[in-house]
């Protein structure tokens, strides 16, 4: 874990080094985003601040990348057609992977519109005829597959965390271990480096650390890293006592490495 800016802290990444860049960076919502865990200020003063703001860490982080790593940004309605575009000015169009949508069900309705309930996962990569990619399985739901799995698609139906969730933290925003695991499993090799640059309470961390992947997350916020630290400490006391027998090919000592990064 490391407190600081995105941008400053990438640039001390070893070049060729990041096999999975997973960033989950502040919506534009205009807003504070508050919770018991934590808040962090999502306002800039306008769309073109905020793709700047963005543009300049993209760019710095693909230095870091290995020359078939992928990129996974998780935006929402307000942005994901501009972080389109400007993926597509960075890596090229031929870099598209896919336009993931995570359908997540919470959330209030309007009378105004249909209700928005889903956010946007750019898949983009380095070198589209190398970057790594294991299709996830997920429960099939038709009558003739009843109980078989099946390839998942681009839209991915994953429940967001509800206030009763046993592994909410309190952190505003704060995403499902479901999601991540699927798509660090899908998208990052085995002991691959997955590097989280807006980290908020660490579950992309803990999702990595459960898959045997090296991790790295950044944070400005010090209630964030101290979260993500105390959960990753808490995954691999659970791992030391045999309760989390869930990833066999990484070592306990690995996973310990993951965090001293």
């Amino acid at each position: 874990m490391r407190q600081g800016d995105w941008l400053e802290e990438v640039r001390g990444l070893a070049p060729a080094s990041v096999d999975l860049v997973y960033a989950d960076p502040p919506f534009n919502t205009g807003r504070t985003q508050r919770a018991s865990g934590g808040a962090f200020c999502d306002r800039w003063d306008s769309l073109e601040a905020w793709i700047a703001w963005l543009r300049v860490r993209l760019e710095a982080t693909l230095a870091a990348m290995a020359p078939a790593g992928s990129i996974l940004l998780h935006v929402d309605w307000r942005t994901s057609h501009y972080a389109r575009v400007l993926l597509d000015d960075l890596l090229g169009a031929d870099g598209f992977v896919n336009h993931l949508i995570w359908s997540y069900g919470l959330g209030g309705s309007s009378q105004r519109r249909f209700a928005r309930k889903h956010d946007d996962i750019l898949f983009y990569t380095l070198d589209p005829e190398r970057y790594y990619f294991e299709a996830p399985l997920v429960p099939a739901r038709s009558r003739r597959l009843a109980g078989q799995m099946k390839k998942a698609t681009d839209v991915i139906e994953i429940p967001a965390l509800n206030n009763m969730a046993r592994e909410r933290v309190g952190y505003p925003t704060q995403k499902p271990l479901a999601l991540l695991e699927l798509l660090i499993g899908a998208c990052c090799p085995p002991g691959g480096f997955v590097l989280d640059p807006c980290c908020g309470s660490g579950t992309t961390l803990v999702a990595g650390v459960r898959l045997g992947r090296r991790v790295l997350g950044i944070d400005t916020s010090e209630r964030a890293v101290a979260l993500a630290r105390a959960r990753l400490a808490s995954e691999v006391g659970a791992y030391d006592r045999g309760r989390c027998p869930r990833d066999s090919s990484a070592s306990t000592s690995a996973r310990r490495s993951s965090m001293s990064m």
